[in-house]
């Protein structure tokens, strides 16, 4: 037997137990836009979550859209605002956030999946009405009250939508997008939708996948293993702040509510979700809810 055969083994082998344990356990997975703009990684992405499918594992992807939302807004003339990591959506935006999460992305994701042999299913929170919100009230920045405009508070998710399609074998891709009680579009920070649904369908795991290594000290070093209260801490120094607080925010509702583990991950690493769940090492943070 070759080294490579003998490696491959061993990866399979170290694999297993992981395997076993994580079947039929169901995993929210967010899947952020700049990884979606890379069809290399995008590819990888989508054989990672029909591998999960495959060996008995229930995955469900909430997927953001930035940086495509914020290319099509350049087209009509606009700029993508931001306060503390939440998009300031006007009419206009929410148009565009409607048309570039609910159908160009969405699709996109199913069809890579179905091209590497997964059964996958696109749906926003408009679809049964499953994720209801009302509008988000005005935040003080420096002291001034600002509004995000079509920005949406999650009042609640209804799970059996996204049940019934992972009962029936299909990967529910889901788009970051609420309605209220008047049936108006809202758009919503995509790590706080996965953090609610993961709790709503009291999930195994939250993964969320970023453009970093994962949450890191004031040395800049990858921390591998935190707890909600630690959390607190590095927020309360300033260790963790601007764009990475909706993220963080997400991960200890989560963790607070009933999800036992949250991971942090890179999403730039190619197949970083196979090496975090059915590895020794991990590749990232793993937040650990207390007991």
């Amino acid at each position: 037997m070759s080294i490579y055969n003998k490696e491959v083994a061993n990866i399979l082998i170290e694999a297993l137990p992981y395997i076993n344990r994580f079947a039929e356990k169901t995993m929210v997975i967010k899947f952020g836009g700049n990884a979606i703009s890379n069809d290399v990684l995008l590819e990888k992405f989508a054989l990672d979550i029909v591998l999960l499918k495959a060996v008995g594992i229930n995955p469900i992807v909430v997927h953001g859209g930035g940086p495509q939302i914020d290319a099509m807004l350049a087209k009509i003339g606009k700029q993508g605002e931001f306060i503390s990591g939440l998009r300031v959506t006007d009419n206009d935006t929410m148009d565009i956030v409607e048309m570039v999460l609910g159908g160009q992305i969405s699709k996109k994701i199913v069809s890579m999946m179905q091209k590497n042999g997964g059964r996958a299913i696109s749906v926003t929170g408009k679809d049964g009405n499953f994720i209801k919100v009302s509008k988000k009230p005005q935040i003080e920045i420096d002291k001034k009250m600002v509004d995000l405009g079509m920005v949406g508070e999650i009042e609640s998710i209804d799970p059996q939508i996204i049940r019934h399609l992972y009962q029936g074998g299909y990967v529910p891709i889901v788009a970051p997008i609420g309605v209220d009680k008047n049936g108006q579009s809202y758009n919503i920070n995509a790590d706080t939708v996965a953090g609610k649904l993961a709790v709503a369908l009291q999930a195994s795991k939250l993964i969320l996948l970023t453009n970093i290594t994962g949450v890191l000290d004031k040395n800049q070093k990858l921390i591998t293993g935190i707890t909600p209260t630690i959390v607190d801490n590095l927020i309360a120094d300033g260790t963790i702040s601007g764009g990475m607080i909706p993220k963080i925010d997400a991960a200890i509702v989560a963790a607070r509510h009933g999800v036992p583990q949250v991971h942090i991950i890179d999403g730039r690493i190619d197949h970083a979700i196979l090496l975090e769940l059915f590895t020794d090492s991990g590749v990232g943070t793993l937040i650990n809810a207390e007991r």
